[in-house]
């Protein structure tokens, strides 16, 4: 038996219902991607049906002299109008979009567009040419991206382009999947989180993690978020009490659950169960706090309670959240990245993503034409 009455077998069912929702989140990924994929086909179908040799010569009509054979990138043409000068109208725009969309389905290479406003910020994550297999399968391909300290950056693209996959990466959880095989580096605050040397456990600690749908602990508020802090070890009653109370103020969950932190966890709602894993994730000190979907699986009252949330830690903290809904990404985030097939398609700013992205796929997808 274990302090306040909760026994080994609490904490080991925590971990099975882990497990359990992390399967069934890569089975329900897995068909969100056939759909999402068989979207985009029908896109890219009608958009080349519009002008038939559009598909069939995207990497002649996409490349340039000079660069790698074969690579897709974008022509002077399509950034400031047709080849006689004259600027390209949005239908042509869509065609060429749909042209490099038909190429990177064929395995194409593809270089990412990013706005300089990135690179100018400090970063506290730099990914480099990272990519990532499953087995045989490649799902992430050279990815090069930093992530701004301090600010909110949100990760977009249709269902199984790689988004999670991404983010799961930066604290090492593709670990626990079998045969998984990894290329490039990631680097948190400079150093690899993929060297010999480096904690996993640490990395996890410093890069916390709150998955899709909530998964609290079966056991009560307290022991929720201090559940971290008792697996280092310590057991000061009056510390573990002060970092509670930090944590669900900085979660906007204090005031609701102040009066009942031994009550099950399992018994709050959908959106405070949400608050909650971020409390037990901020339990950590983290740097970083990655957000895989977090309000998809909450109504439109508690979806706005987390986004609140979200604003408010930025600044003291670096967010980086996945999401499908593009107003959730163009109300929450300062920067925001399309992936498409395992590519990065754009990177930039998020008012310039949304109101005028530079590359027509991006404007393709943020304006719902396929995803």
């Amino acid at each position: 038996m274990t302090r306040d009455g909760f026994t080994k077998m609490s904490y080991l069912r925590a971990f099975v219902a882990m497990n359990l929702d992390r399967k069934c989140g890569v089975l329900r990924k897995k068909k969100e991607s056939k759909q999402s994929q068989s979207t985009t086909d029908s896109f890219i179908e009608r958009m080349s049906s519009m002008d038939p040799h559009s598909a069939s010569s995207s990497a002649e009509s996409t490349s340039t002299p000079g660069s790698p054979p074969g690579k897709v990138r974008q022509s002077s043409a399509q950034t400031n109008g047709s080849r006689d000068g004259s600027p390209l109208s949005f239908e042509e725009s869509l065609l060429h979009g749909a042209s490099r969309l038909a190429a990177i389905a064929r395995g194409e290479p593809f270089e990412s567009e990013i706005h300089p406003q990135v690179l100018a910020e400090p970063a506290v994550l730099e990914i480099e040419h990272f990519s990532l297999w499953y087995g045989k399968k490649q799902t992430l391909f050279d990815i090069c991206m930093n992530i701004p300290r301090g600010k909110v950056t949100a990760i977009i693209g249709p269902s199984g382009c790689g988004k999670s996959t991404l983010i799961r990466c930066v604290n090492r959880m593709n670990d626990l999947i079998d045969d998984v095989r990894t290329e490039g580096d990631i680097r948190l605050d400079g150093v690899s989180v993929f060297h010999p040397a480096v904690d996993v456990t640490q990395i996890r600690k410093r890069a916390g993690m709150v998955f899709q749908k909530p998964n609290p602990f079966p056991m009560s508020i307290f022991e929720n978020v201090v559940y971290r802090l008792r697996i280092q070890g310590i057991r000061n009653r009056q510390y573990l009490q002060e970092q509670c109370e930090r944590c669900l103020r900085a979660a906007a969950l204090w005031d609701e659950v102040k009066d009942h932190l031994n009550q099950n966890a399992l018994q709050l709602s959908g959106g405070q169960q949400q608050r909650l894993c971020i409390a037990r994730a901020l339990a950590g000190s983290p740097e970083v706090l990655l957000l895989d979907e977090p309000c998809s699986a909450l109504d439109p009252i508690a979806t706005n309670k987390i986004e609140d949330l979200i604003r408010e830690l930025a600044g003291e903290y670096t967010v980086v959240i996945v999401t499908h809904n593009m107003q959730q990404a163009a109300r929450v985030s300062d920067y925001t990245a399309l992936l498409y097939l395992g590519r990065l398609i754009e990177y930039g700013p998020t008012p310039n993503i949304f109101s005028a992205p530079r590359l027509p796929e991006t404007e393709a997808y943020v304006t719902g034409r396929f995803g």
